[in-house]
């Protein structure tokens, strides 16, 4: 992440993570979805940092029902997915695939990513090195599929592919532990994801979160990154050369029962 890049992360809610991030060259700052707004306002108060813009990942209540509050508090500018409709309250600009977003000085592409749901949208801050995965990828996981067959999350989860293995991800929930202990049942024997999940149960000892991640942890402890590697096809009883999507497909189908 580029260090003119200024992040300031948060609990809201039960399990969402709250993001602001800050151009300090211009004072431009922008929050992550707004889960809920008393949050989003105590961290603002806490850094001093004006809010410009909120960027929404997707129409879920508990990603937006904030924002009018905020909105409110602040005058800052509702960015969300032109797929969501008006499920989004308070909108002033929509984005769509190819699109960008400029937060002063930082600039994010805009990447439609559906499969969690059709209107989910990611936010690549390429130079600064990090990606809003929203409710698409998530530290030691993924979304739960509920309005596309998950083979569409797949081909979303693809677009993260050629992304360095620095680039810093958050996602949307602090899901980490119950995600390490699917992740630890289709690939028990990874060293470096048991070492990550005893990491975030270290991190929930202290207060902390494992939030944001790396893209170079994910494809190293994220089964469903790994779904290429033949151990993960026989996790699910698949034989070695099965294709990553099935592999996949599978391995989503057996998170929902686990």
């Amino acid at each position: 992440m580029a260090a003119e890049t200024e992040i300031h992360t948060f609990l809201c809610r039960s399990d969402n993570i709250g993001v602001l991030i800050r151009d300090p060259a211009t004072g431009a700052c922008a929050a992550i979805d707004v889960p809920e707004a008393g949050p989003v306002l105590k961290a603002l108060d806490e850094t001093g940092w004006r809010l410009t813009d909120i960027l929404v990942t997707h129409r879920h209540a508990d990603h937006v029902e904030g924002i009018p509050a905020v909105k409110r508090a602040t005058g800052a500018r509702v960015v969300a997915p032109a797929k969501a409709g008006d499920a989004v309250p308070e909108v002033d600009t929509t984005v769509r695939e190819g699109d960008t977003v400029r937060i002063g000085n930082l600039v994010a592409e805009v990447w439609e990513t559906p499969g969690h749901c059709i209107d989910h949208v990611t936010y690549s801050f390429a130079e600064a090195g990090l990606v809003c995965a929203g409710d698409t990828l998530f530290t030691l996981g993924c979304g739960r599929v509920m309005e596309s067959p998950p083979e569409v999350l797949y081909r979303s989860l693809r677009r993260f592919d050629h992304l360095p293995d620095s680039t810093q991800v958050f996602s949307g929930h602090d899901y980490v532990l119950a995600n390490g202990r699917f992740a630890l049942a289709a690939d028990p024997d990874n060293a470096a994801l048991k070492a990550r999940v005893a990491e975030a149960e270290r991190a929930e000892d202290e207060g902390r979160f494992l939030i944001p991640s790396t893209m170079g942890a994910e494809r190293a402890t994220n089964p469903f990154l790994r779904s290429g590697l033949p151990n993960l096809a026989a996790s699910v009883d698949m034989p070695p050369e099965s294709d990553p999507e099935a592999v996949f497909v599978a391995l989503r189908a057996w998170k929902n029962r686990f």
